[in-house]
């Protein structure tokens, strides 16, 4: 089965719709603390570029770190994105898109912060937030 990597979706009331184009048919899940708490799970993304919104006024942000941000619907608080500053790539939430035939997950990030009480079954690459940071952020974080 082919992806279509040309995503349209919305928040779970519909005030926010989104479309993009998937950089791949993966899906990556991150364990950290404040996906967690923000997701109450890992937070399951999708890469994209040529990102657009409609209903921007719904959309609330909060930079979370000095490098990103993240966006939530202000009607019904559905998870949107993770966007690092200054970049035209968004990790959209999954869970935003309906049909994600032909997906599959690839990554596990932060799997040092992964709490003992859930494990997914998916056989995928692992990184600790370490290893995360040494391979994006080079040396310096």
């Amino acid at each position: 089965m082919t992806a279509n990597l040309n995503l349209k979706g919305k928040c779970l009331c519909g005030a926010v719709k989104v479309t993009g184009v998937a950089k791949d048919a993966k899906i990556g899940a991150c364990h950290c603390s404040m996906c967690r708490a923000w997701s109450s799970g890992p937070f399951m993304e999708v890469v994209c570029n040529e990102v657009s919104f409609e209903g921007g006024d719904n959309i609330g942000r909060i930079k979370s770190s000095e490098w990103a941000e993240r966006g939530f619907c202000k009607m019904c608080g559905s998870s949107l994105f993770y966007q690092v500053a200054d970049s035209d790539e968004y990790l959209l939430s999954a869970g935003l898109f309906e049909d994600l035939s032909g997906y599959e997950m690839h990554l596990q990030v932060f799997t040092d912060e992964r709490p003992h009480y859930y494990a997914l079954a998916n056989e995928t690459e692992e990184m600790t937030g370490a290893e995360l940071f040494a391979k994006f952020a080079g040396p310096e974080q």
